[in-house]
């Protein structure tokens, strides 16, 4: 078998820095393509993979929110081409499981990733973030993985889909069903969050509030479209959400943070027949409570968000090309531009709430 040695950056053990070391790509067997990565950001999954809040299968070959370009592909492969400029997701839909089968591919339970493994140069096998493992100057995936777009949109902006704003953006369009006149609030003003506004904005909602604990975020947020920002260390957030929208609550809450107390907020915050919707990834060992007369009373919908409940092949080319029209601002995602060398760096800058997205590129 013929393989090529690229460089990337690979997590050895809970909790350790990331190192840069050289990796092995198998060449592309069936259903299978190389992908040459041109950018790729720095999400926050990555950090747990890192510390271990996904699994234990170390090393992990981290990245997944990446652009570039199709290098070569394996045997069958018919959606792709070699210098196809594509957007890597995690949701390569398999066609042949019961959601699939139900018409509903956004929920695809069996999604496909490379069947091939890249490894160390010592043989060890590597774990690819989410199937991806794109900190790399190449990576190999499964060729449904790969989403064609328009290659006039920079790598450091159609990256960024791959993950976290097509998340936030999801929330509100697809699974919040966020609309025209809406009011909107959404909590934890971080890149996912500032997405769920961006959409929100978007589908013509015209009330949306930003709930944060950082003033830094919420001046970010306003950026991308909010109305109103509150301080919730300051300020009660169901209170002041109720305040700007007639004494009712919004009509869609996006909780983009993981935390029981902040999605109590967002409960308490929606009005009658209203829509929760989680896109925040909480801890396992998290638990919540709520009072069940007020989940009935209310009426509405609790809903979570997997991956925006996006379908790669629909939604990544259309908010491509809103973005080419001016319509959705990606570039103000990218707080800074970082080689391979930077990534370690980069995660404590996420920790600390410093950037919305360091990005690397290759």
């Amino acid at each position: 078998m013929v393989s090529q040695q690229v460089r990337g950056v690979v997590a050895r053990g809970k909790g350790q820095p990331v190192s840069i070391e050289t990796i092995v790509i198998p060449d592309p067997g069936p259903g299978e393509a190389v992908v040459k990565i041109q950018a790729c950001g720095v999400c926050h999954t990555d950090l747990h993979y890192r510390e271990g809040g996904i699994n234990d299968d170390f090393p992990f070959l981290l990245g997944h929110e990446a652009a570039g370009v199709v290098e070569s592909v394996g045997e069958g492969v018919t959606g792709v081409a070699p210098g196809d400029y594509v957007i890597l997701n995690w949701r390569a839909v398999c066609g042949n499981c019961r959601s699939c089968l139900k018409g509903k591919p956004q929920y695809c339970f069996s999604t496909f990733n490379a069947t091939q493994k890249m490894t160390l140069t010592d043989g060890t096998v590597l774990s690819p973030a989410l199937g991806i493992g794109a900190f790399a100057e190449k990576t190999l995936v499964a060729a449904g993985q790969c989403t064609k777009v328009d290659p006039a949109a920079p790598a450091t902006a159609a990256g960024l889909l791959g993950c976290g704003v097509m998340a936030g953006i999801g929330a509100a369009i697809n699974t919040g069903g966020v609309s025209r006149g809406d009011s909107v609030a959404v909590f934890g003003c971080g890149g996912v969050g500032d997405a769920a506004i961006a959409g929100a904005r978007l589908a013509g909602a015209q009330t949306i509030v930003a709930v944060d604990l950082d003033d830094r975020k919420l001046a970010w947020a306003k950026e991308f479209g909010a109305t109103h920002t509150v301080n919730a260390s300051t300020t009660d957030p169901v209170e002041f959400i109720k305040s700007v929208t007639g004494g009712n609550g919004a009509d869609v809450c996006i909780e983009a943070v993981g935390h029981p107390g902040v999605y109590r907020q967002a409960f308490e915050a929606r009005d009658l027949a209203g829509t929760v919707v989680l896109v925040g990834v909480p801890r396992p060992d998290m638990t919540i409570e709520l009072p069940f007369i007020e989940v009935f009373g209310r009426g509405g919908a609790l809903k979570s968000s997997w991956y925006g409940d996006c379908l790669p092949t629909r939604d990544f080319p259309m908010l491509i090309n809103l973005y080419l029209q001016g319509r959705l601002d990606l570039d103000r995602f990218v707080s800074e531009t970082i080689g391979l060398d930077d990534v370690e760096e980069a995660f404590h800058k996420m920790e600390r709430g410093e950037v919305l997205r360091s990005v690397v590129v290759l």
